[in-house]
């Protein structure tokens, strides 16, 4: 124990002098720089990243329609642009609400692009 409280007493005079002192604060700087210098590298890595995911670059997982979902994507690739009233006529809906129901959730999953032309708004296949 005597051994210890010696050994604290001799570190406590060194850290008394403002050289050792100073060298200890330039060390502390040196790790941060490091430490910065790693972190910056993650933060350029995880940035590559995130602009793959954004590309599309990453793997895609397959999306499960309902029957009627797919045949009205299968109905805008042979038709082209279509609005709602268009789905409406074809899958002999009452109303166009359900049509436009549709049409918005398969825009919403990414299936399909909306685009408005005065005020008929028309879908088309999106980047799927």
């Amino acid at each position: 124990m005597n051994e210890i409280a010696n050994d604290l007493e001799e570190n406590l005079e060194k850290f008394r002098d403002p050289v050792i002192l100073g060298e200890m604060v330039y060390k502390l700087l040196e790790e941060r720089e490091n430490t910065n210098r790693i972190l910056k590298n993650l933060l350029v890595r995880l940035e590559a990243l995130e602009r793959k995911v954004a590309q599309g670059s990453a793997p895609k997982q397959e999306v499960l329609l309902p029957e009627v979902d797919q045949q009205i994507l299968d109905f805008v690739k042979s038709h082209g642009p279509v609005t709602a009233q268009d789905v409406q006529k074809a899958f002999k809906y009452k109303g166009r609400n359900a049509a436009s129901s549709r049409l918005n959730r398969l825009y919403a999953q990414g299936l399909l692009q909306k685009k408005q032309v005065g005020r008929k708004v028309y879908f088309l296949l999106g980047k799927a």
